[in-house]
């Protein structure tokens, strides 16, 4: 029963945050549409409120993204079997984040001197894409 409780009061919280996000976020770009004839040049390598709010989203995503596999990886290990899990939905997932994640590398900049910016701005979803790929190829020797 305490568990329940726990993961529904998990489960408001993220609504109400994804909630504030979908208000936040559009009104900040509201604002900065708003406000583009005002604002001086700014540098290239400095972060706007928006570009900041992507990052973090970028990086909460990864953090569930990368959890939403430990249930499955905990279930496993505790029962010491794999019966009931769904290898075709880890396989075609690793296939799309192989993928995902390669598209990311493979657009990376020809020019040394912006590849090291590149790599930090895409952080977050190389983290997430490359990270449960690995968790998943762990899943798929648990179940060979």
């Amino acid at each position: 029963i305490v568990g329940s409780n726990s993961l529904k009061n998990f489960c408001i919280t993220w609504i109400a945050v994804c909630i504030a996000l979908c208000v936040i976020l559009p009104c900040q770009l509201l604002l900065r549409n708003q406000d583009r004839s005002t604002v001086m040049e700014r540098s290239n390598n400095s972060l706007d409120m928006i570009e900041m709010s992507g990052f973090i989203c970028g990086y909460i995503s990864c953090v569930f993204y990368l959890g939403s596999r430990f249930p499955q990886l905990y279930k496993n290990f505790r029962r010491r079997s794999t019966e009931g899990t769904s290898y075709l939905l880890f396989a075609l997932a690793m296939m799309g984040n192989c993928t995902y994640g390669l598209s990311i590398v493979l657009k990376m900049p020809a020019t040394e001197s912006f590849r090291a910016l590149y790599f930090l701005h895409h952080l977050p979803w190389l983290i997430g894409s490359f990270g449960v790929l690995f968790l998943d190829i762990f899943v798929s020797f648990l179940c060979y």
